[in-house]
């Protein structure tokens, strides 16, 4: 790389010229909802935002960048939870946004494979290869905003790993501009294809630090016409650890969702949604959301209705409710959903990310709930998550009426109280949302001199002059800083 120009405004003009003005953003209005993170807690700035149509582009816009000494920040949907597509040096970094790269270029019905643009939202997606009779089954909350290059970039989770994996288990392949401005041709759609290192995998979860994700080839599956969505209430968390170890025995892989939440959920969710109808009497300890699905003569409404008569005869699940109509499943996802909303219009708050073994996952809960009421004794504590994979989002709520300044200081100790609990249990701190730059100083802590050493062998390898994505992850001084 060479030095940078003095100026910002030379280095927005090198661009221009170098890209075309229709590539460059670099007015600070036009460029402010890319330097401002999911949920605006954070905002920054930058040197321009790079906007290419093509691969091509995203190649000239890399060289353009190495001669300027720029370093680049990829971003997707800008959806993420962890800053790693927030830019932190606005002097010295751009962000190359996929946005427009948002084309489906095939879909094989006979393949049950896609190959789509980095820049294609979820949702658009999901619904073209549903049209075809498929399905994806990647499903977040944010899916009508995020899009899949990022979703590939931080092996996203979302509410079917259980049944389909992460977002790893459904790539077959990727086009990725590395930091040279070279292109990765690696858009198989080979099921098996073992000749050697599989090379894609050093992208997929790398939040962008070794390549630009530009394009995918993806796995689909038979679209599931016949779903099963149930909300029953229970006495314990416990109970729903048990609960889950009987629906996969008797439910077998045709569970694709498995979601806990507390009561206090639902409270949160009318927050959000004040019209939002709750359709539980009665408030009991634990809640499960959980949904079977399939296609073909498997006849799926009598299985939910068979397992749900034996949980209940026993009297573990002790209230529920089935929805007998695509609009009362959406309305029951919509408690799950309105929840998170909830939260956020309660200001700023800890958010986590959490894995732990599943045998183990309500004893967590209970250690990690009560280290936090003991050492923040006005905060609220909010869990709930993935049961099947062991996932679990325990959040902390400040105090109504805190100034930015009490809950700023509440957030950071309540970190290092849960993350003490993770650690005792030998568990994760990013489950699905990725490290970033937020959890980049607790990801280091963690990590052990060999880990440590190949991640930053193969950063170098591939990225020496460390242009792309500085600061996420891992932080390594730029070489000319």
């Amino acid at each position: 790389m060479t030095e940078a120009p003095r100026s910002i405004a030379e280095q927005r003009l090198s661009l221009c010229s170098v890209l075309g003005e229709d590539l460059v953003l670099t007015g600070s209005e036009d460029m402010l909802r890319y330097c401002r993170d999911w949920h605006g807690d954070v905002t920054t700035g930058a040197v321009a935002v790079i906007r290419p149509r093509t691969t091509q582009d995203v190649q000239a816009a890399v060289k353009a960048c190495r001669e300027l000494g720029l370093f680049i920040v990829p971003q997707g949907g800008n959806t993420g939870l962890v800053l790693g597509a927030t830019p932190d040096d606005p002097e010295r970094q751009v962000v190359l946004t996929l946005e427009r790269m948002n084309k489906i270029r095939n879909i094989d019905s006979d393949d049950f494979s896609a190959v789509v643009e980095a820049g294609c939202i979820l949702t658009e997606l999901k619904d073209a290869v549903a049209a075809k009779g498929m399905f994806f089954p990647l499903a977040l909350g944010a899916q009508g905003s995020c899009r899949i290059g990022g979703n590939v970039s931080t092996n996203a989770g979302g509410i079917n790993v259980l049944r389909y994996g992460m977002t790893r288990e459904l790539v077959l392949g990727l086009e990725v501009v590395l930091p040279d401005g070279s292109v990765f041709d690696g858009l198989s759609t080979l099921r098996k294809d073992n000749r050697g290192l599989d090379l894609k995998q050093l992208f997929i979860g790398a939040e962008g630090t070794l390549g630009i994700i530009t394009a995918v080839s993806i796995k689909l599956t038979p679209y599931p016409d016949n779903v099963a969505t149930a909300l029953v209430a229970l006495n314990s968390l416990d109970d729903a650890i048990t609960l889950y170890r009987r629906a996969r025995r008797d439910c077998c892989d045709l569970m694709s969702a498995f979601e806990f939440m507390p009561p206090l959920a639902f409270t949160l969710a009318q927050e959000a949604m004040p019209d939002l109808p709750i359709p539980l009497s009665g408030e009991f300890p634990a809640y499960v959301l959980m949904e079977i699905s399939g296609s073909g003569l498997v006849d799926i409404d009598d299985l939910m209705h068979r397992f749900l008569e034996g949980v209940m005869s026993d009297g573990l699940v002790v209230d529920g409710t089935i929805a007998t109509s695509q609009a009362q499943a959406r309305n029951l996802w919509l408690i799950r959903e309105g929840m998170n909303e909830g939260q956020a219009k309660r200001g700023s708050h800890m958010r986590t990310d959490i894995s732990v073994p599943l045998s183990r996952l309500a004893s967590f809960v209970a250690d990690a709930e009560a280290a936090v009421s003991a050492a923040l004794p006005d905060c609220t504590s909010v869990s709930y998550g993935h049961v099947g994979d062991g996932n679990v989002h325990l959040n902390v709520l400040p105090p109504n009426g805190a100034t930015p300044e009490e809950r700023n200081e509440r957030i950071y100790k309540a970190k290092k109280v849960v993350n003490v609990v993770v650690d005792q249990y030998g568990g994760s701190i990013s489950a699905e949302h990725g490290i970033g730059r937020l959890k980049r100083d607790d990801f280091e802590e963690r990590l052990s001199d060999t880990k440590r050493s190949l991640l930053v062998a193969i950063k170098k390898a591939i990225d020496p002059d460390l242009i792309l994505n500085p600061h996420c992850q891992i932080d390594l001084a730029p070489a000319n800083h």
